[in-house]
This record gives C-alpha cells, sequence and structure tokens, in this order.
C-alpha cells in the first residue's frame, strides 16, 4: 500500500506540472462536449478495485477536454485568481496531512495556522483589533457567517435570544441592501430564516454605488433591529461603496453594517488603491475570498467580525464527546464556523501570504488594476466596441452596438479558445466583463485577447 502511495503521488505530480507548463498553449475553454464527457467519463460502477496508478491516468487523460483552464493568463472570468506556487504546493500538502481544523484536537497545527493567517490578514486590511475571524469555504458561507452573528447581536439588544427562541416571535429585523448587491447576500438571508420579502432595497446609481441619501431617509424611521449590507466592489463595475458615509449613517441608528467585500477589500493591501474602501475599519463585519484576489485554490473565504462575542454565540456548539478547549485556550474553528468537519484551509492562506508578504500582496493587486485598464485603453483598436463607465480597479464592462453582436463577439472568442470571458447585462443591454486576477496575466496575455477580439469584431 505504501509502494502504491509513491507511485501514485509522483505520477500525479508530472501529470500537474505537465497541465501548468501546457497551459500558455492550451485552448482557455473546454474542447469537449457535455455528451462526450458523460462517455468519456461515465459507464456502470467497476466490479473490482483497480490499481491507483492507473485510476489517475484514466482520469487525468478523460477529464482533460474538459477542463478550464482557470489558471491560465488569459482566463478573465468570475474574479477568479490562479493558484500561486506556494499556495497550490501548501494545498496538496492540506491533503495529504488531512487534518480535521473543526477542532484544535485533531489538527493543533491547522489551528495555530489559521490564529497567524488570520491575524496577517486582520493586519494587511486594517481591521480593528481583536477582530474575530473564520475560515470558510467561500464568500458565500462568510456572509452567512456574519450575518449570523448580526442576527445575535441586533436581537440580543432588542432583547431576543434568537438562539433558543428562533425568528418565531422574535421582533422584526430591518435588513437593508441596494438594488446591486450579490446574489450572496440574499441567499444568505434565505438560509438565516429572514427570507428576500423583508429586504429594504434601497436605489444604487448607474456604477452600482449605494445611493446613501436614501439610505439615510430608511434608517430616518422608528429605531428597531438593523443589519445594513454595502459593498467594496460591485460584481458588474468593481465600484464601491461609500462605506465612510453608510457608517455615518449607520451609528445613529444603531444599524450593524456588514460589507461585502469578495473581490474588492483587497484594494485594503493597496497603498495606491486603499481609498477607494476608506471607512471599511468602520464596519461590524466583513466578508471576502482568498481564492479570488490573493489566489489561492478553492475553495477559501474569510469572514471577520468586529464583535466576537456574538460571532461566537452565534455558531458555537459542543457535545460530551468533543475534545475542546484546554490548556492555553486553544481555538476551536467549530465555534467560529458553520462548518463541523473541515478541511484545513489556513495552510494556503498562510503560504501565500508568506510567499508574497505585505508589498507582494500590494504589487499583485496593483499589477492587475494596471493590466485592465490597458485592456481598456486597447478596447479603442478594437472597431465598434465601446467601454461602458469607469475601469475602477480590476473590472472592465464593455459592448458592441447592439446585443446580437455583443453576444457573437464574445462567442467568437470563447470559441476561439484564446481567452474566455463572462456574459452579463447591465442596464437592460448585453455586456462583457473582464475581470484581472491571475498572478499569470502578463502584458502579452492582454494583448493576445485584444487580437481575439479585433479579429471576432472584423
Amino acid at each position: 500500500m505504501e509502494k502504491d502511495f509513491d507511485e501514485v503521488l509522483a505520477r500525479t505530480a508530472r501529470i500537474a506540472t505537465d497541465w501548468l507548463s501546457t497551459l500558455e498553449q492550451r485552448p482557455v475553454g473546454e474542447t469537449a462536449t457535455l455528451d462526450e464527457l458523460r462517455e468519456r467519463l461515465g459507464g456502470p460502477l467497476p466490479a473490482g478495485p483497480m490499481p491507483p496508478v492507473q485510476v489517475v491516468q484514466e482520469l487525468a487523460a478523460a477529464t482533460e477536454p474538459g477542463l478550464v483552464a482557470i489558471p491560465s493568463g488569459r482566463y478573465f472570468g468570475f474574479v477568479i485568481g490562479a493558484g500561486l506556487p506556494a499556495a497550490v504546493a501548501a494545498d496538496w500538502l492540506t491533503t495529504v496531512w488531512d487534518q480535521n481544523a473543526g477542532l484544535y484536537a485533531c489538527g493543533p497545527a491547522a489551528a495555530v495556522v489559521e490564529e497567524v493567517a488570520g491575524e496577517w490578514l486582520r493586519e494587511l486590511f486594517g481591521l480593528p483589533a481583536g477582530s474575530s475571524y473564520a475560515f470558510v469555504p467561500g464568500c458565500q458561507t462568510a456572509h452567512l457567517t456574519c450575518l449570523a452573528a448580526a442576527r445575535h447581536h441586533v436581537l440580543r439588544q432588542a432583547g431576543w435570544n434568537v438562539e433558543e427562541g428562533g425568528l418565531n416571535g422574535a421582533p422584526a429585523v430591518r435588513i437593508v441592501a441596494s438594488t446591486r448587491r450579490h446574489i450572496t447576500i440574499d441567499r444568505a438571508l434565505r438560509l438565516l430564516g429572514f427570507g428576500t420579502a423583508g429586504l429594504t432595497v434601497v436605489p444604487a446609481d448607474d456604477a452600482g454605488r449605494m445611493d446613501v441619501a436614501a439610505l439615510r431617509a430608511v434608517l430616518a424611521g422608528p429605531p428597531q433591529p438593523t443589519i445594513v449590507c454595502a459593498q467594496a466592489g460591485e460584481v458588474n463595475t468593481g465600484a464601491f461603496d461609500d462605506l465612510d458615509a453608510i457608517a455615518d449613517a449607520c451609528a445613529p441608528a444603531g444599524a450593524w453594517l456588514h460589507v461585502d467585500g469578495a473581490f474588492g477589500l483587497w484594494v485594503l493591501a493597496s497603498p495606491a488603491l486603499r481609498h477607494l474602501a476608506a471607512g471599511a475599519h468602520r464596519a461590524d463585519s466583513w466578508a471576502f475570498d482568498a481564492h479570488k484576489w490573493l489566489n489561492v485554490p478553492y475553495d477559501s473565504g474569510i469572514a471577520f467580525c468586529a464583535h466576537p462575542e456574538p460571532h461566537r454565540a452565534a455558531l458555537s456548539t459542543t457535545a460530551d464527546y468533543l475534545v475542546q478547549g484546554g490548556d492555553g485556550s486553544p481555538r476551536d474553528a467549530i465555534d467560529w464556523t458553520p462548518g463541523f468537519s473541515r478541511r484545513a484551509c489556513g495552510f494556503p492562506v498562510y503560504a501565500a501570504l508568506r510567499s508574497l508578504g505585505r508589498q507582494g500582496v500590494a504589487d499583485l493587486v496593483d499589477r492587475c488594476c494596471a493590466l485592465a485598464r490597458r485592456f481598456a485603453d486597447g478596447l479603442a483598436t478594437v472597431p465598434g466596441s465601446q467601454v461602458v463607465g469607469e475601469v475602477v480597479v480590476n473590472q472592465v464592462l464593455f459592448r458592441f452596438a447592439d446585443d446580437e453582436t455583443t453576444t457573437r463577439v464574445l462567442r467568437a472568442v470563447v470559441d476561439s479558445g484564446e481567452a474566455w470571458l463572462s456574459g452579463t447585462a447591465v442596464g437592460g443591454r448585453r455586456a462583457i466583463r473582464l475581470s484581472v486576477s491571475n498572478w499569470r496575466t502578463s502584458g502579452e496575455d492582454i494583448e493576445r485577447t485584444l487580437a481575439a477580439f479585433r479579429a471576432a469584431a472584423s
């Protein structure tokens, strides 16, 4: 059995390095159809065992045409980063070590790595000292974590223990967000029992920034438990809500301010760009991803809370059979995350931060934004293209004369294999969204992508 491990891991490493070393020559999108993939991977359940090396080799061969080259420097979809070398290696070790990071007793080193990485991130973003944190699968779960803490806090202030009494009979909670909020906010509210019908929606401007005057008008009503969800980095335009002004509006109302910063909060690491998120430190909770701009492998999100007590009260659990706490007050992640048994995702985050350092993170963010601006400027050479709005950070939104042309040109570029981008809708019209958040992306990648659009538009 040990020989099997040696052989299969060595072979897997060769397959992985071959994949990464040939990214520049590969089509960025998949080349197999759905039916072809089902035929290649399907069939009856095997009747007997198969050597591990054979399993891995056949799996790699069957799946290769259905893989999207997300690590490629010309993958510009969905604000997805590529794994940094140190982070990918740490993620491999995370799998091999197979630590259950839910309890300190199941993975002491995993727990301490999360402590260190959590503090490094808090320092990098300039969040309040003593803020609690949780390593979670992604920003969706980070919202769930933060809004559970917010729910506990605002209802406790109203004299209600939601963990004991639930929401039946509880005081009404007013939840405020803008028309341009991300859909993960709505989903978190559904999972927390609020539903979306009770959401108070305030307008946003054309760029996606919350209308602060409208927020003030909402909060000027009779006092009640209130949670306000603001945004650092709108998903299409990259625009930032005025967090300082929103914090000013929340303070007299006693509202909990939550910031959705899935990718945008990373500008806090950049001296040149952190002004975009001015006031972020005044919020009560923050949610963001590491598999976006920190470029660690999936899945990796982080929740921070300025108030550890409601955070822990909303999520902690215990059982007689668990081994929790102990000498030195070790941190058990199950007190802070919705997960119980969980992957030790702190290792890749730690490795990425140690690999880059403060300056490296700032350089990564600044370089991606500069490349986005270069692409936007280069669209002047693409017949019929039009940049929509301002390039705020790493998002470029553009379209062609009509929806049909926009869709056709995008499809042609993706089908060419030169680049992968996603379509979207803004102002009732189709548009194309380019997101630069990959450490591999170079100026040459930008020029190759512009050339693909020139060819498709012509």
